[in-house]
């Protein structure tokens, strides 16, 4: 079983499968070179990014993203802040520490290798090699396969822990029936898994750091002004937005009359951070990292008695909801395109919003079938490789259509016609289906059809 851990983690922008997966990937790699060399001396490392991490790499970040994973820096742990001098340093040195701790010669435009071609294991494929003093070396192959996780590309079905929890599930059916059986509420029933895990105390210390997060990155959003990074010449609208509602309707606790354009701030803010490289909560992804913090905020304000066991009930519903996704299809936008990114973070919020004004199992189900039902099919197609254009204002739509298919699915009751289980399937089989030059290569869509040329999208063999 998954664990609400593998939902969310708090990370740096801006993608999670470009961005936060390669850095993990290449954390990973060091400290496994480092005990390969086994006292000898590392003269090269080199990584080749294949695929989509390849055609949208620098739009991503990823290259800079496996320099710093390659310097022992893990995304949870760095400071955005600081970013820019270790890149600076280590371009004008062309010498980095290798996890931190041995000394290795580095030229980035040389070691950093943007190779086109897919990988049939994963459209996001990395090749890490190192070189010894003695002419010997080691290879690692890893996949970003979404949200992230990082695999392996020799990881055995038996790999990592194998935890037994008292609720197993697979599908929305056994998630259903499981909980029906206890008694639970899907919360519930996700936080006694988790209880098999680790003491509660553990998992609710970790979502309080996840809500923390999350509206940390809101507020920062709302008061960071200027222009986003890549070339598109994208200037950050969130501060004079929240400034217009503020003049407009005062607090914005009270101001109904503009409640959806305060969610579509809440959303735009998260993701011009995200696409400035800082600190977000990837929530399943980094690219739809505004949905949830937004309708997250809905609650907080909309609702009366939104408490912390309410904020913990969010979180631990749209995990769930999470997890069936990730079990059943994917949250790659590189593998099924954005329909599971923005679309899995759509569905994930508005079954979690729907629990938490009172929804029912089944309806809770309902919202999330709902959310997804409407992003099927949505293509994956940035301009210039950027975590920009169509991605930001994506999240706004994506946290809209979350709090009205809560509001639908709760004035039904639970029954309908199409279950969470077939509209994940169907999101998967439409993902399959698509073309890879809609899935986070900029190879099709509006990435070639806006007439903006952007240096950033430049492949090399």
């Amino acid at each position: 079983m998954l664990s609400v851990t593998d939902l969310f983690s708090i990370g740096i922008g801006p993608s999670s499968s470009h961005t936060v997966g390669p850095m993990r990937a290449a954390c990973a790699f060091a400290a496994f070179a480092i005990a390969e060399a086994a006292g000898r001396a590392v003269v090269r490392v080199t990584c080749t990014l294949h695929g989509s991490l390849s055609l949208t790499g620098r739009g991503h970040a990823t290259d800079r993203a496996v320099q710093l994973g390659l310097m022992g820096w893990m995304p949870d742990a760095i400071d955005p802040d600081a970013i820019g001098a270790l890149l600076d340093g280590l371009a004008q040195t062309r010498r980095m520490a290798l996890g931190g701790r041995i000394g290795v010669d580095f030229e980035p435009a040389r070691d950093v290798v943007f190779a086109p071609d897919f990988d049939p294991g994963h459209a996001n494929t990395m090749r890490f090699a190192a070189v010894f003093d003695d002419g010997a070396g080691c290879t690692q192959t890893w996949y970003s396969v979404g949200g992230g996780e990082i695999r392996a590309a020799d990881a055995g079905a038996a790999d990592g822990a194998n935890v037994a929890v008292p609720y197993p599930f697979e599908t929305a059916g056994e998630l259903l029936a499981q909980a029906g059986a206890a008694g639970l509420d899907i919360a519930a029933l996700v936080a006694a898994n988790e209880a098999a895990r680790r003491d509660p105390a553990e998992t609710g210390a970790f979502l309080d750091s996840v809500h923390a997060a999350m509206s940390a990155c809101i507020d920062r959003g709302c008061r960071t002004g200027g222009e986003l990074p890549g070339g598109l010449s994208v200037r950050r609208r969130a501060p004079s937005l929240e400034a217009a509602l503020v003049a407009e309707s005062g607090d914005p606790a009270l101001a109904a009359r503009h409640m959806m354009e305060w969610v579509s701030l809440w959303a735009l803010a998260v993701n011009e951070e995200n696409a400035a490289g800082g600190r977000v909560v990837t929530a399943p992804t980094n690219g739809a990292a505004g949905v949830l913090p937004a309708v997250l905020r809905f609650y907080e304000r909309t609702t009366p008695g939104a408490d912390r066991a309410g904020v913990h009930r969010f979180l631990l519903t749209a995990s769930a909801i999470g997890m069936l996704y990730k079990l059943r299809a994917s949250v790659s936008a590189a593998h099924l395109g954005c329909q599971a990114e923005v679309g899995v973070a759509c569905s994930m919020a508005a079954g979690a919003l729907c629990a938490v004004l009172g929804g029912s199992n089944a309806q809770v189900e309902n919202a999330a079938e709902i959310g997804m039902e409407h992003n099927l099919g949505l293509t994956c197609d940035p301009i210039g490789g950027l975590v920009q254009i169509p991605c930001i204002e994506r999240n706004t739509m994506g946290a809209i259509k979350a709090i009205n298919a809560a509001w639908l699915a709760l004035r039904g009751d639970g029954q309908h016609v199409v279950s969470l289980d077939a509209v994940i399937e169907t999101m998967r089989q439409t993902g399959e289906d698509m073309g890879s030059r809609y899935k986070e290569t900029s190879l099709a869509g509006l990435a070639v059809n806006v007439g903006v040329k952007v240096p950033v999208n430049i492949v090399e063999c």
